[in-house]
């Protein structure tokens, strides 16, 4: 009897582990418990007895849920970024300058 191994074949379904269902109402309030208290997945995990990865999958479903899109920009906002997108443009301008300048210099240096 000594080394009899069982194999996967020979158990039967009733023998295998089930996997456990859980409503929509429990995975908000777990997802919650680590949301609202800002303590780890890990722990959360295991104080309600679900595997870190599942309880991490609720979470990022909630907080994707809870966070809506941003909002539109305001008067300000949209000032802003049109003048940085303004002194964007300027400072790309000056880098291709600077880079044709550099290039200009270092070939002038290497024909003396």
């Amino acid at each position: 009897m000594a080394g009899l191994r069982v194999r996967r074949e020979d158990v039967s379904m009733s023998e295998k582990r089930q996997r456990r269902s859980y409503t929509p109402a429990y995975r908000r309030e777990a997802a919650g418990l680590v949301i609202g208290t800002g303590r780890p997945v890990a722990v959360v995990a295991r104080e309600i007895g679900v595997g870190e990865q599942l309880l991490g999958r609720w979470v990022a479903v909630e907080r994707s849920r809870t966070d809506g899109p941003p909002g539109a920009l305001d008067a300000d906002e949209r000032a802003e970024l049109t003048r940085l997108r303004v002194e964007n443009s300027e400072l790309r301008m000056d880098r291709e300058f600077l880079k044709k300048a550099a290039a200009f210099f270092v070939a002038e240096h290497q024909n003396r």
